[in-house]
């Protein structure tokens, strides 16, 4: 039998399915051929089969690195519920649990091992490793590695060498949903990748629609409550930037929503859900103690709760499928942060919701906490700073994409170096009906909104970009050739306002003829524009301790003499037609309540009737075994199930997302409840 022919097998044996989706194939082709490789997928593309697969095949076992606890139970109760032996390793259990855990790997009874990067650098892990046949290594949310990451962990910076100390050097599989070309080049080299397989399967994810609603704060509590009410059969996770905020929203929740349901069944306008006796939001934060920050996440992913509010430290790698929308109540640091966390929504494939909420004091808020990060014993003072200086380059980003007037689809692929558009079109920032729409659906697509013209701002900050490189005489005449590398942004926009800084003039730099130029534009305007066509690839900014910001692959465009450029100013609300009817399935931009997101093909009253019937069994079910409701089927699954409606094991098999040890446990129950419907 061929590697992929056993590779199917396993698939379909295991998880149900009968073809790999989209970059699985190839990365568990070359692992079974014994490549190291590099997965770059987006949240919900199956990351995790393109090592679990694998596992099951070779011989020994494979070691999954992964940064988070409560992760590790999620995933070992999904395999094992498939039928795949694992287990984990973790603070939570004792010396005598763990050492119970290890022998049963050494003897070849587990064949994933889930492991906490600080575990490597225990002795009694090592001596471990050192006596057994490690076929495997992967590396979960790999771009920890890399202090240009996001999420940099100075845990990470140690696999690499625990890798080289192995006696048999085992093949490494590094996985990440965000990674651009940079964080890359960081992961192979941080973790020595040998000749690594690179497979980077596309950022775009067409399930999921993006909402960007600019909104004073004191609004922002109503907004998030008045949704919460009127999706009450969705799960949902709602991001704060702060501890505080996540325990006030979240008390805020449970004090309005009731009331705003109750109004709605009075008026006919609610559907049953929620239980009224019962918390509807629970906040969750890395202040709070371990078990009630563990408690509040089981209730969330078993269902009990069916919203969390939270900071960023509700991380990485949530393996919940069924959330159908994710609210930032602040601005994220980042666009491959905001990427990751707004990813969690809509992880089965179903379509879901991502909605940012954000306005200028969410700016002022998160350049406070990046000048107040905290100092790593790992890094000197001077990597540091770059470091710094890096996540002010990310944060920038992320404030263009608040801004922007192009599809959000697209400016999020753009970032991470997609040059294709994203889903079918860019759609119109104006709201013109003729206009393509992209696939996902997103505000700036659908809605009208107001621009600003920055054609002349942005015209002038090129020609500065490239006035500055030059040494200028008495008479305002260039040199022959350039003298300088360039300018920072600070100094680009010093020289634009026309600075009377002492080093602004030391310099020369009021002999530029861009000297002055915007003198009457507000430095923060000037600022923003800058920014915005960084992101946009008319100017590019350096790495390394002093960024210089040089001239992007978009450049030329700015002087053509057709160049226009716009930015968003004010939200205004959507047009009166209803945002379901263009985007085919989401309700309009700024209306808090909207309709209830679907299935991608139309759903049948007696089906949609079916899979609540089957959501409810499956919550029973999970409710019996103390595992979370989606480890059980996951909703894709059951409106298939729904759809296809098997009575026979044959027929259930061919459900996808059934396997046979998912039907030797659930196939009886789930078919009887079928065959019983409508009686």
């Amino acid at each position: 039998m061929t590697d992929n022919a056993a590779a199917l097998g396993a698939l379909k044996q295991y998880f149900g399915y009968d073809s790999f989706r989209p970059g699985q194939s190839g990365l568990v082709e070359a692992i079974l051929a014994g490549r190291d490789v590099l997965g770059v997928m987006p949240t919900g593309a199956g990351k995790s089969v393109c090592y679990q697969i694998p596992a099951t095949l070779l011989p020994g076992i494979t070691v999954v690195i992964s940064p988070l606890i409560s992760l590790m139970r999620d995933q070992v109760d999904a395999l094992t519920d498939a039928g795949i032996p694992a287990a984990f390793i973790n603070t939570t259990q004792s010396p005598d649990e763990q050492g119970m855990v290890l022998a049963q790997a050494a003897r070849g009874d587990v064949k994933l091992l889930y492991v906490a990067p600080e575990r490597l650098d225990t002795d009694r892990f090592r001596d471990f490793a050192a006596r057994t046949p490690v076929s495997l290594i992967a590396v979960d949310e790999a771009h920890c590695v890399s202090q240009w990451g996001q999420d940099f962990r100075s845990s990470y910076l140690g696999i690499g060498e625990f890798i080289a100390n192995l006696p048999a050097r085992p093949v490494v599989a590094a996985f990440t949903a965000t990674a651009t070309e940079r964080v890359r080049r960081d992961i192979v080299g941080m973790l020595g990748l040998r000749n690594p397989q690179v497979t980077v399967t596309g950022f775009d994810r067409e399930n999921l629609y993006f909402d960007v609603i600019r909104m004073d704060t004191k609004r922002k509590a109503a907004w998030v409550a008045s949704y919460i009410a009127s999706h009450p059969d969705e799960s949902g996770i709602v991001y704060c930037a702060t501890r505080k905020t996540t325990e006030e929203l979240a008390a805020a929740i449970n004090r309005a929503v009731p009331a705003l349901r109750a109004a709605g069944d009075a008026a006919g306008g609610v559907a049953d859900g929620l239980d009224s006796l019962g918390p509807v939001a629970v906040a969750y934060h890395g202040g709070m103690p371990a078990d009630v920050r563990n408690q509040a996440q089981r209730d969330f992913v078993t269902d009990r709760i069916p919203v969390v509010v939270a900071t960023n430290a509700f991380g990485m790698g949530i393996d919940k499928s069924n959330v159908r929308y994710v609210i930032h109540h602040n601005m994220p640091e980042s666009i491959e942060a905001y990427y990751q966390e707004a990813g969690r929504a809509g992880r089965d494939g179903e379509p879901s919701r991502c909605t940012l909420l954000w306005n200028e004091s969410d700016i002022v808020t998160r350049r406070r906490l990046l000048d107040s990060d905290y100092e790593n014993d790992r890094m000197t003072p001077e990597e540091q700073e770059i470091n710094r200086a890096n996540k002010r380059r990310l944060l920038d980003a992320m404030i263009g994409y608040c801004r922007t007037t192009d599809c959000l689809h697209t400016y999020m692929t753009r970032y991470f170096g997609e040059t294709a558009p994203a889903g079918s079109g860019t759609g119109d920032a104006n709201g013109n009906g003729d206009a393509a729409k992209c696939k996902g659906g997103c505000t700036n697509c659908d809605s009208t909104f107001e621009t600003l013209d920055v054609t002349d701002i942005a015209r002038a900050i090129s020609r500065c970009v490239h006035d500055v490189m030059y040494d200028y005489d008495d008479r305002n005449q260039p040199t022959r050739t350039p003298m300088r590398q360039g300018l920072g942004s600070g100094k680009i926009v010093a020289v634009l306002r026309g600075s009377r800084a002492q080093d602004v003039l030391a310099r020369g730099l009021d002999r530029c003829p861009s000297y002055g130029r915007l003198e009457q534009t507000p430095e923060a305007r000037v600022r923003d524009v800058l920014s915005q066509m960084t992101t946009d690839g008319f100017l590019f900014v350096s790495e390394g301790r002093l960024p210089i910001v040089g001239f992007g692959k978009r450049a030329a465009e700015t002087v053509a003499p057709d160049f226009h450029y716009e930015i968003k100013r004010v939200e205004r609300a959507a047009s009166s037609r209803s945002g379901a009817a263009s985007s085919g399935r989401f309700g309009a931009a700024t209306v808090a309540s909207g309709p209830a997101l679907g299935s991608f093909e139309p759903v049948s009253e007696a089906d949609e009737a079916l899979f609540q019937r089957l959501r409810a069994l499956r919550r029973d079910i999970a409710q019996e075994i103390g595992k979370p409701p989606y480890i059980v089927f996951s909703d894709k699954t059951l409106r298939d199930m729904a759809r296809v409606k098997p009575t026979t094991d044959e027929r259930f098999l061919g459900v996808n997302g059934v396997g046979e040890s998912k039907l030797k446990q659930y196939g009886e129950r789930f078919m009887e409840a079928i065959a019983g419907f409508g009686d």
